[in-house]
């Protein structure tokens, strides 16, 4: 009697923009390192930081002939939205034209368990149409770990796996903010699916948007919704639902501010008119409580 011969597992590529994570990036080394299934390449661009994360990633890449470091001139501040994708570019550049069924975009303050990547094309296996996904992303909170509440279609941009098709399809990422949305709506416009793994978890250390402060990071994320076109009746009713979320209040203004200040500012949108009119359309519908990919 003959055992069962165990299928191939798809091959995948990471890229990892980092700035500043010495205090986390060594976990999240750890976790990539431990996997049942190990990348083809893992590419870890450091933007520039002061704080040690180049030394800690040449360390790396050297015991590994997989893992590589590249690294970029510190333009002297975050930049926020784009700057992450221009990073997140210089390594990819590394690895468009290698052997990979899947393209990672992963962050470097993450903790996950040995199989993550496993079991998350396991997923993708068992769905041809799945076109991007990821984990569930918790954060640590007063020593508990919560569950951070998106959109079941939105995959966070933490850690994002793209099927190959899926990626020359859409074209890749904008280099704004609201890339992290732009690209799975423009997948789920052109045929895919995407969706967020609600068993497979992965724990977020830095709290989403602590870089730049509450604020800032509220004020980013309206105008990300801006330069992505989003319809205005959608971003209101989104602040005033904010209202009652943390941070109360401050949360909804910022919302409000990032996203309705672009108007007098002519802070320019993208330029798809096909990808505008869905995106706007699947927001109406959500208003009409109508199904979308908003529900």
């Amino acid at each position: 009697m003959h055992a069962a011969i165990k299928p191939t597992p798809p091959k995948y590529a990471i890229v990892t923009p980092v700035r500043d994570e010495a205090f986390y990036i060594r976990e999240t080394i750890k976790s990539v390192a431990a996997q049942t299934v190990t990348p083809t390449k893992w590419v870890i661009v450091d933007d520039g930081s002061t704080d040690g994360t180049g030394e800690i990633i040449d360390e790396f890449a050297k015991s590994f002939d997989w893992a590589l470091a590249v690294h970029r001139e510190n333009r002297g501040f975050r930049s926020a939205g784009g700057g992450v994708v221009e990073a997140f570019y210089e390594g990819y550049n590394c690895v468009y034209d290698g052997d990979w069924d899947f393209i990672v975009k992963l962050d470097g303050d993450l903790l996950f368990e040995a199989d993550y990547f496993e079991r998350c094309l396991i997923k993708f296996l068992q769905n041809t149409e799945l076109g991007i996904g990821g984990g569930e992303i918790y954060n640590r909170v007063g020593g508990r770990l919560l569950k951070e509440k998106n959109p079941q279609f939105h995959v966070r941009g933490a850690t994002k796996i793209y099927r190959r098709a899926c990626w020359d399809g859409i074209d890749g990422l904008i280099r704004a903010p609201g890339w992290d949305t732009l690209d799975e709506v423009k997948a789920n416009m052109l045929g895919w699916k995407t969706c967020t793994f609600a068993d497979i978890h992965v724990v977020q250390l830095k709290s989403t948007g602590s870089a730049d402060g509450s604020w800032k990071n509220w004020v980013k994320n309206g105008r990300g919704s801006y330069i992505s076109c989003y319809h205005p009746l959608f971003m209101a009713a989104k602040c005033v639902r904010h209202i009652f979320a943390k941070p109360y209040l401050l949360g909804a203004a910022a919302l409000f501010w990032g996203f309705f200040s672009c108007y007098f500012s002519r802070v320019e949108q993208i330029s798809d008119e096909n990808l505008k009119r869905y995106i706007r359309q699947q927001q109406l519908r959500k208003l009409m409580l109508r199904r979308s990919i908003w529900n």
